[in-house]
Order: structure tokens, then sequence, then C-alpha cells
């Protein structure tokens, strides 16, 4: 009977010291491709994974994501892997008030015409 209580109270106290993570805030849109994102204890610079932003495009790119992740929008990272230091990840926008993703930002930007999928996604 304790080894249930204690096990309950484990899990309740992990329950609750999940529910008050923070989530990463986008800091900056720095390209088409680039964030500046931070967690209150580190920045971290995110290149967006699976998208590839035509020549001529980086600023079309970089304002379509500036009106989709406005200074301090919370998001989801996914890491993906680096590229010399630069953590490349899925990044989803979070919805205000909750944890429920809206969807991938390079699948909207290939939506949005601005940008296509490589080969190796």
């Amino acid at each position: 009977m304790r080894r249930w209580w204690l096990g309950a109270l484990c899990a309740l106290v992990l329950l609750i010291g999940a529910a008050g993570a923070q989530a990463a805030e986008v800091l900056q849109v720095r390209s088409g491709t680039l964030l500046q994102v931070g967690d209150h204890n580190r920045t971290y610079t995110v290149e967006l994974a699976c998208v590839a932003v035509p020549e001529g495009g980086e600023q079309a790119a970089a304002d379509w994501l500036r009106a989709a992740l406005p200074r301090r929008t919370k998001v989801n990272l996914r890491p993906f892997g680096n590229d010399d230091g630069t953590l490349v990840a899925r990044v989803q926008r979070l919805n205000p008030g909750d944890t429920a993703a809206t969807g991938d930002l390079s699948a909207g930007l290939v939506a949005a015409g601005l940008a296509s999928l490589p080969p190796s996604c």
C-alpha cells in the first residue's frame, strides 16, 4: 500500500513540474530560415529543418515568418540535428494559453510557395 502512495506522489510531483515548464520564445527572425529563440536561460540560433528557400526569395520568406511569429511567440522545437553550432529543428507555433502546436513553419513556407522541401526530407 505504501509503495502505491509513494508512486502516486512521485507522479504528481512530475506532472506539476512539467506543467510549470516554459516554452521557448521567438526573439527575432533573422532570415527566411533562421530564428533567434530563447528559453529564459539561453538563446539559440535555430535553422528551420526540411526547407529550402530559393535565391531571391529570402526577404519574402523572412517577411512571412515575421508575420507568423511576432516577437515573444511561444514555439515548440523538435531538434533535427545541428549545422556548425546552429540547431536545426522543426519549429511549431504554440497556441496562446495551451501547449497545442498549430503547425510546422517549414510546411507553412512551402504551402505559401516561398520554399520547397529538399530531397533529404
